[in-house]
């Protein structure tokens, strides 16, 4: 694995597999999605559900909804990929959350990114403490919150208005991962995905894990392909027996446009190299991770953080990497940005106009911003950025 990916970097060939991934994958029939009544439900209009995996709500008039099953069988891993909510499907998005049984949200993107919405608030913030959805008749409360310098955990609890019933849900949200771009390191990233292993809230007994950035097929598909392998490389104890492109064509078949840049696909490579190191018992790796590690920095807001709950040590869906103090952020294995950045339909053009759009929204005065939004709502729902 190790050999593989420094052939291909030196070789500068991670556009070109990026290009041979995308041509490799299946081509399903996403009708349901496209149904008149549904596009307002969708964010973006090239990023649909396919109708063999798509979720369906089961108690609503309506059983659509921008969601994804996607079941690795090996890896006995399962994840729910979807977009990040629009104001209208907040309550869809509970009401689905509530019916899969799911236990963990993962969030991977900011509500605002570069002075655009890339997502709706679906959970209450400290001042409102409580968050009601009248149409599918459910509340959100924030039981705490536990601020970090590069990511958030949450625990919030979701109660169903029409039977009482109340589940705790876990939120763990990155709050540093660039628009356009990749974390700033393989081990921040590996502490994060930790974190979440450390919850048990993505063992095989639990719903799936609920993962979303704005699309839900960037990030997301970074986060669900690196957990994948590295779940398989803790089962199969030999790092050359996992094929990474051939697992994410294999997550392709769920779910449309997984990794939507090659530095995405570069990143998920280094990801799943620096963690296999720690799975196959290199334990040099360990005390440099720890040394570096920027976890309890304070975060940049102006609050401080929520004292830190007691780490966990035990091992979690068998794998080793179970101690969170293990990984850090050395600062390694940051992209070179040599590779042009693509949407999903490999379109350079359309990823260079957002980015002019994004830099006069940040340019525009506040006065203006409102009106410049409810343009750019619009034009984000044509096409998806990378995410």
């Amino acid at each position: 694995m190790d050999q593989e990916f420094a052939d291909i970097d030196s070789q500068g060939r991670w556009q070109s597999l990026y290009v041979e991934i995308r041509s490799q994958s299946h081509e399903c029939p996403y009708k349901v999605a496209k149904y008149p009544e549904n596009r307002n439900r969708n964010r973006y209009r090239d990023v649909s559900p396919f109708d063999h995996s798509r979720v369906k709500l089961k108690n609503s008039e309506n059983d659509y909804i921008n969601a994804s099953l996607v079941v690795m069988e090996e890896a006995q891993r399962s994840y729910i990929l979807t977009q990040g909510p629009l104001k209208t499907t907040c309550g869809h998005f509970w009401l689905m959350i509530w019916e899969q049984k799911t236990r963990a949200v993962i969030m991977l993107n900011r509500v605002i990114e570069k002075g655009i919405d890339k997502c709706a608030q679906y959970w209450p913030t400290q001042e409102e403490h409580e968050m009601p959805f009248r149409d599918t008749r459910f509340a959100v409360t924030l039981a705490s919150e536990d601020v970090k310098s590069y990511y958030t955990i949450r625990v919030l609890e979701l109660q169903n208005l029409n039977t009482g019933e109340t589940r705790e849900i876990y939120h763990f949200h990155y709050t540093s991962w660039p628009d356009f771009g990749v974390p700033e390191s393989p081990a921040s990233f590996l502490n994060f995905l930790l974190k979440v292993r450390e919850s048990g809230c993505l063992a095989v007994d639990q719903g799936p894990a609920v993962v979303h950035c704005s699309a839900g097929i960037g990030r997301s598909g970074t986060f669900s392909l690196v957990d994948t392998c590295l779940v398989l490389l803790d089962r199969r104890k030999e790092p050359s027996s996992v094929d990474i492109k051939k697992v994410l064509l294999d997550m392709r078949k769920f779910r449309m446009g997984l990794i939507q840049t090659p530095d995405q696909l570069r990143f998920s490579y280094l990801a799943i190299i620096e963690g296999s190191k720690c799975i196959m018992g290199d334990s040099s790796v360990q005390k440099p991770w720890r040394e570096l590690s920027k976890d309890e920095q304070e975060p940049a807001s102006d609050s401080p953080p929520p004292a830190q709950p007691a780490k966990r040590t035990d091992k979690i869906n068998g794998s080793r990497l179970s101690h969170a103090s293990e990984l850090g952020d050395p600062g390694i294995g940051r992209t070179a940005g040599k590779d042009k950045e693509q949407d999903l339909d490999g379109n350079v053009g359309n990823v260079r106009k957002r980015h002019r759009e994004e830099r006069l929204a940040n340019s525009t005065p506040k006065s203006l911003q409102g009106k410049q939004r409810m343009s750019e709502t619009e034009k984000k729902r044509k096409r998806a950025p990378n995410d």
